[in-house]
């Protein structure tokens, strides 16, 4: 196939590089040198067991039920984290199997989600991945290269040509609830009209326990079209549509431009973060959006 319309797994592997670009600590006469990050991920949010409060102990962590029990201050203690998912959830509707620049929007899905899976492998996160499918199994987590590989083959397949057996965004997120642990990472490839069909207090649940970023995966036609006629084919026939009318791009940009804005908002007032991947940008571009401090909810 040409390149840019079906994602291949040469191409997803090479991605490595850019999402785990940082430096690693220098190389001194006696070893690393430098800040390192540690596999740990604090205090963790599994409990553990309760014991006798100790001076230095955190206040905020006072079993308060066992402390009235038996006269004596107690402090809960938690199981260390140390291992956070990463899920991937993977958009198939048929609009994803599109593009007029560089790559079609599944492709550029793909690319993103192999970058996130090999961000969530530098980090030392297990990762998994799944789609809006009942037939068809998540990829189970694993930590790791092994991890990030069985996500890309996954990607390369639901990517390549649109399956069979599209459920929607909804049923993905409906799997991904089964997966998720409190703390988890939650990458989310979407086109803007599928996030539009769920609702927003499901999304505000998600972002309330997770870390959940949005990609709106989107071909620049979609945000500004020609002002002259355009032709497609739809279903085996030729249709032309008249975008240099004023009315026909009005009508264009309620169906295309529109949703976009409006899922980048409502999932920010979520606590979700939210943005558009156009299908001619670096496919790594979002990475910023790992990690920052949630956006505000109103």
């Amino acid at each position: 196939m040409s390149e840019g319309i079906a994602p291949t797994l040469p191409e997803l592997l090479a991605l490595r590089a850019v999402a785990t670009g940082r430096r690693g600590a220098r190389l001194g006469r006696h070893g690393p040198s430098g800040q390192a990050l540690s596999p740990l991920r604090g205090r963790g949010m599994e409990y553990a067991e309760s014991r006798e409060y100790v001076a230095g102990d955190d206040a905020r962590h006072i079993d308060w039920r066992l402390t009235a029990r038996t006269g004596n201050a107690h402090t809960k203690l938690y199981q260390a984290e140390r291992e956070r998912l990463t899920l991937v959830v993977a958009d198939t509707a048929p609009s994803m199997y599109f593009g007029t620049r560089v790559r079609f929007k599944s492709v550029q899905a793909a690319r993103a989600g192999a970058v996130a899976a090999w961000a969530a492998a530098r980090d030392g996160d297990r990762i998994a991945a799944l789609r809006g499918s009942s037939r068809e199994k998540p990829v189970s987590p694993a930590g790791g290269a092994r991890g990030a590989l069985r996500v890309l083959d996954a990607l390369v397949r639901w990517y390549r040509t649109a399956p069979e057996a599209d459920e929607g965004l909804g049923v993905a997120l409906d799997h991904a609830q089964r997966l998720l642990r409190p703390g988890s990472r939650l990458v989310v490839l979407a086109d803007a009209l599928a996030t539009a069909d769920i609702p927003g207090r499901r999304w505000s649940s998600l972002a309330r326990h997770h870390e959940v970023v949005v990609l709106l995966v989107t071909d620049p036609l979609e945000l500004s079209p020609p002002h002259d006629t355009v032709a497609f084919r739809s279903g085996g026939e030729r249709v032309e549509l008249d975008l240099g009318s004023r009315t026909q791009r009005e009508r264009w940009n309620r169906q295309f431009r529109q949703p976009g804005d409006e899922a980048i908002a409502s999932l920010a007032a979520c606590g979700v973060r939210a943005d558009r991947l156009l299908t001619d940008a670096a496919s790594e571009s979002w990475l910023p959006l790992l990690g920052r401090a949630r956006p505000m909810v109103a």
